[in-house]
């Protein structure tokens, strides 16, 4: 009888956390909301965090917070985010290089892969390629048949090394078996400066910044590293029609805590894709040259298995020792 009444306890009080544990889950948020960013203010990336915290802030009565955490390719943040409460409290807000990317080229205390788990995106920065104009070439297939026949003679510039503006044109060098120098530069200003004034070939950076320079007389863009062609300029074809295969942009979306409840992560992953899908936010972002975002769970899971592959590939390319 004891033993009936302790184990009749026992289920009511599993009960009771179980139905105290839906019930907070279900309620969420009832508190501020912190959304750690893994860049300074400005910028793409910025950018979308804040009008997703504003548009959040509203729809669910509480304060969304951006806090900017820039730092060791990303590490310094999504460290802030693996480690706290998995209770939706403290989310990220990152592109998914920084979770897919970092772990391949710097040594880490933990897998943010498998710390962290996707909600969402707001949107895919897209980058293009840019070369200089008097090189004679309009179109990928032109630039290739061009660096195949003057190899080692061409070169690159990156903004920076380890990231997207050098790791997508080293496997596209790669794909195509085409041999350029790298010109390394401390920033996308300068590295679309040495372009605009004939010091580089080749650059592969930022449509929202390259685009405002599509008339200039000493570049010319060429194609762009998205999926799909961006609404901003659809006349630029994708690399990926010239190079069948070749997509690389830049996933900017929700991360949270892995164990952190699914209907949490419904809930904002709901809320978040009717929020990117209105006509003032995914104008403003098409704009920008930015593929809307909301992507379905399977979405996701599909462009991170890409992603994951095709940052592996490129870093194997890029000769990078494996930290």
């Amino acid at each position: 009888m004891q033993i009936d009444r302790w184990m009749g306890l026992a289920a009511l009080a599993a009960m009771t956390l179980f139905s105290a544990s839906v019930h907070a889950a279900t309620d969420w948020p009832t508190r501020q909301v912190t959304i750690v960013v893994p860049t300074g203010a400005g910028g793409n990336t910025d950018l979308m965090a804040r009008l997703a915290a504003q548009h959040l802030s509203v729809k669910f009565g509480r304060p969304f917070i951006v806090e900017n955490r820039p730092g060791a390719g990303g590490a310094v943040a999504s460290g802030q985010v693996a480690n706290a409460a998995p209770d939706g409290y403290t989310i990220m807000f990152t592109p998914n290089s920084m979770i897919l990317l970092t772990p391949l080229v710097q040594k880490m205390p933990f897998d943010p892969d498998k710390a962290l788990k996707p909600v969402t995106n707001v949107g895919t920065g897209s980058q293009v390629v840019a070369v200089k104009r008097s090189l004679g070439v309009n179109t990928i297939d032109e630039f290739i048949a061009y660096a195949k026949a003057h190899p080692g003679k061409l070169n690159y510039a990156v903004a920076g090394t380890n990231n997207i503006s050098h790791l997508a044109p080293v496997l596209l060098f790669a794909r195509t078996g085409v041999d350029l120098v790298i010109v390394p530069s401390r920033s996308e200003p300068q590295a679309i400066s040495d372009l605009k004034a004939g010091n580089v070939d080749f650059y592969f950076g930022n449509t929202s910044v390259l685009l405002a320079l599509k008339d200039d007389p000493a570049i010319k863009l060429l194609a762009v590293g998205t999926a799909t062609r961006v609404a901003a300029a659809p006349e630029l074809p994708t690399v990926s029609e010239s190079v069948p295969g070749f997509v690389f942009a830049s996933w900017n979306g929700f991360m949270v805590p892995a164990a952190t409840p699914d209907d949490v992560v419904d809930k904002l992953r709901n809320e978040l894709a009717a929020f990117v899908k209105t006509p003032e936010i995914s104008g403003r972002l098409r704009n920008l040259g930015i593929v809307p975002g909301g992507e379905t769970k399977e979405e996701v899971a599909a462009v991170f298995d890409h992603d994951r592959k095709a940052f592996a590939e490129a870093v194997r390319a890029a000769g990078i020792p494996q930290p």
